[in-house]
């Protein structure tokens, strides 16, 4: 889904979008790299110099609850935000935080899961975790 059906989505539920908001959104949708909240705020300040990080956290909260995008969890690190909301693998840079998706078939555990065990699944979580090629090469040198 593009920005602009998101945005009429949401306007249809009754939510006031801003374009800070605006901005928050199309930045999650182009992006690959998993930015955490305050990359995301870095990269709205400058085009909304005004824009507060509150206004960031409750974006993202409100966009995470309406399904369109996803909120990445790593216990210590910082949550990190995935402009694309359908169920996909990642892989984790245990160096330098990277995160980056895997694009492959998704793997039918969850019809299997329910039905060995009656477990009525919602969604699954599937990651990876080694050093990307940048990491590896550092190693080396």
């Amino acid at each position: 889904m593009d920005a602009i059906a998101i945005l009429r989505e949401l306007k249809s539920r009754g939510v006031r979008f801003t374009p800070q908001r605006q901005a928050i959104l199309e930045f999650l949708l182009e992006t690959k790299a998993h930015p955490t909240a305050e990359e995301i705020f870095q990269h709205v300040r400058a085009k909304f110099p005004g824009v507060s990080l509150g206004t960031i956290y409750n974006t993202l909260n409100m966009l995470k609850e309406h399904g369109h995008i996803l909120e990445l969890s790593y216990g210590d690190m910082s949550s990190r935000f995935d402009g694309n909301a359908k169920n996909h693998y990642h892989l984790v840079c245990l160096k330098c935080g990277r995160v980056l998706d895997y694009d492959r078939p998704l793997l039918a555990l969850e019809e299997e899961v329910g039905r060995e065990t009656g477990f009525q699944v919602m969604s699954h979580r599937l990651e990876f975790y080694g050093l990307c090629p940048d990491c590896q090469e550092q190693a080396l040198n």
